[in-house]
């Protein structure tokens, strides 16, 4: 089998088109949440903190030169960047845990084997076998 064949059956299976697509849609949910974070859920935390805007907390290191930027540690970035993955986490949890709750239920909803009168005559003569034998 060719190389391009190889790739073409890897490419065509369906593990890999519904993990392409879960990360294009977790790429966009991100960008989501990241606007919900920096534009809904920051602002009023900032304004309770005295105004304070997350994206402006910085530990210069280094002033601006005439011909250099500063240098500084971005630590609000950083606050706002871990609201974000905490957000993200809690929702991709939240959707986990709802699939395997409707999985327990499609379990649950399996219907009980009957056994047959033969499989219980079957049982039966096997469970007699092992006493005569234990004895």
């Amino acid at each position: 089998m060719s190389l391009l064949q190889e790739f073409k059956a890897f490419a065509a299976r369906g593990n890999v088109i519904d993990m392409a697509v879960g990360i294009i849609i977790g790429a966009a949910f991100g960008k989501i949440v990241s606007s919900f974070v920096g534009d809904v859920i920051m602002p009023p935390i900032g304004l309770l903190l005295g105004g304070v805007d997350f994206t402006d907390l910085v530990i210069p290191l280094k002033a601006a030169d005439g011909s250099t930027p500063a240098v500084v540690i971005a630590y609000g970035r950083f606050i706002q960047a871990i609201i974000d993955f905490l957000i993200i986490a809690f929702a991709i949890f939240m959707g986990l845990k709802t699939i395997n709750t409707l999985k327990r239920k499609e379990e649950g909803a399996i219907e009980p084997i009957v056994s047959t009168k033969e499989q219980e005559l079957l049982s039966e003569i096997r469970d007699l076998l092992k006493v005569q034998q234990q004895k």
